[in-house]
């Protein structure tokens, strides 16, 4: 209730009248329906203009703002390298260069504040500074990351000079059968006597010897000469070539009445070894498994070119390394023209198409070590060259399939087609090696050696061609 007002008139055309000195005015008569309505409309139109024209110059306003303010921090380009002279471009002319654990060097920020950042794994975006500048951090942690990007740390060259396994791979490689190996085997069995001769190693006339150490050997025997000269002269090659697959083997007579053979007389007439015969004696390996063909050697469209070592996993070791070492196996077998491996397999895919998926023959993977062991090359350099008429396709297909190498064995092979004297080398190995059984074994005939030397020749060929083909790569 207000005092001192007077009500003054009636009805709706009531007025309120001044009594002293506060005084209110009433109501003036009601706008009509129609223009409420008319006034309603328009104040909701000028709200809803003004909410929009704010809606759309405020955040402008704002980004001009923050773009104009210089921020202090350097991102990376859109490569980062595994050398410590690599680094990111420089944003600003006092950046320091730090270098990660992982040797990838990136840049700080300048001054005192500087930090170290830590470069992104698998992903482009940019990189947080640990600690500095919140605001920054915040905004550049909330943005997602680009999961399709390869890994920031690249991988070690798994390939050089286009077509040549990189020093990752090489150095890798099981060290297999060492020359301090081969030596000391060959004194071993000028030494020990056999005490025991037992079926096993193989073809039937083939036997496991037991010396009086307990150590055990391959011994293989044969009526002709051509298939013991075959395997001892395909070993001689291996080493020539600096390959140490092929375990370690020796020469050896068999004289029944001779103390190194008198405990095993019986044994030796059971299995029909005949007197003053050479037979090869190899270092029995153990823990050996079976060793499958590389998928990419298996089809008729066989291939091992740079773009299949390409496609596999930098940190799958262990693949990469068997495949080096059948880099070193398919010039081998070509150049001894072995049938008794690889060509088996391919040459009974005519009554077998799964024989590729098979076994590789008279092919091993020492389980420990990894080392690919070539065992029974008795149809290298004879046996196998009498045949090259029905099985060359075979040796030269598996031959153009390959266009990856090692280096060392390249350069062993340039260099004894260079010189071509491979012949006159293997046989003063056997000189050297077996100086008492020279009258008991021929050496191998020059008709091999021409051969040996052609094939030489087609392997080196083969790699020029592969240089060529992946020079710019």
């Amino acid at each position: 209730m207000v005092e001192g007002l007077v009500f003054r008139g009636r009805g709706e055309n009531m007025k309120v009248q001044e009594v002293g000195s506060l005084s209110i005015v009433l109501p003036s008569p009601p706008i009509p329906p129609r223009a409420s309505r008319l006034a309603c409309i328009t104040a909701a139109i000028l709200a809803f203009l003004i909410g929009v024209a704010v809606g759309v110059t405020l955040p402008l306003v704002l980004s001009k703002s923050s773009l104009t303010t210089p921020l202090n921090f350097a991102l990376p380009q859109q490569q980062l390298q595994t050398s410590t002279s690599s680094s990111y471009t420089r944003r600003h002319e006092n950046a320091i260069d730090i270098q990660n654990k992982e040797g990838v060097v990136i840049n700080s920020i300048d001054g005192d504040s500087w930090q170290k950042l830590r470069a992104p794994l698998h992903t482009w975006s940019p990189t947080v500074i640990n600690g500095a500048n919140d605001s920054l951090s915040q905004g550049l942690g909330d943005m997602p990351p680009e999961h399709d990007a390869p890994d920031v740390k690249e991988a070690p060259s798994l390939l050089v000079q286009g077509i040549y396994w990189g020093d990752v791979v090489e150095n890798s490689l099981p060290k297999g059968f060492l020359d301090i190996e081969v030596d000391s085997w060959r004194k071993f069995t000028r030494r020990q006597a056999v005490v025991r001769l037992e079926e096993g190693c193989g073809r039937m006339q083939n036997r496991l010897i037991t010396f009086e150490n307990g150590t055990q050997s391959c011994c293989r025997y044969r009526q002709n000469y051509d298939q013991i000269q075959g395997e001892i002269f395909s070993f001689y090659l291996s080493r020539l070539l600096g390959l140490t697959n092929v375990p370690p083997s020796a020469l050896g007579i068999i004289r029944a009445g001779n103390w190194q053979w008198s405990n095993v007389g019986n044994q030796l007439a059971l299995a029909q070894w005949a007197e003053e015969r050479p037979v090869v004696m190899t270092r029995y390996v153990n823990n050996l498994t079976s060793a499958f063909i590389p998928s990419s050697l298996r089809s008729t469209r066989r291939r091992l070119h740079p773009y299949q070592v390409e496609e596999i996993d930098p940190r799958d070791i262990r693949t990469l390394t068997e495949l080096a070492q059948w880099s070193d196996l398919i010039i081998f077998d070509y150049l001894t023209g072995n049938l008794d491996r690889v060509v088996n397999n391919l040459y009974n895919m005519q009554w077998n198409p799964t024989m590729m998926e098979a076994p590789a023959h008279n092919l091993a993977h020492h389980k420990e070590s990894g080392l690919l062991v070539f065992l029974d090359n008795e149809s290298g350099l004879l046996h196998g060259y009498r045949l090259l008429d029905k099985y060359e396709s075979f040796h030269a297909s598996l031959l153009q399939a390959l266009c990856v190498f090692r280096q060392p064995t390249a350069d062993r092979v340039k260099q004894l087609v260079s010189s071509g004297d491979v012949g006159d080398r293997l046989r003063k190995m056997f000189r050297r090696n077996e100086p008492d059984l020279q009258d008991f074994l021929p050496p191998i005939p020059d008709k091999s050696i021409k051969i040996l030397n052609e094939r030489l020749r087609s392997v080196h060929k083969q790699i020029t061609k592969c240089e060529e083909m992946y020079k710019n790569s």
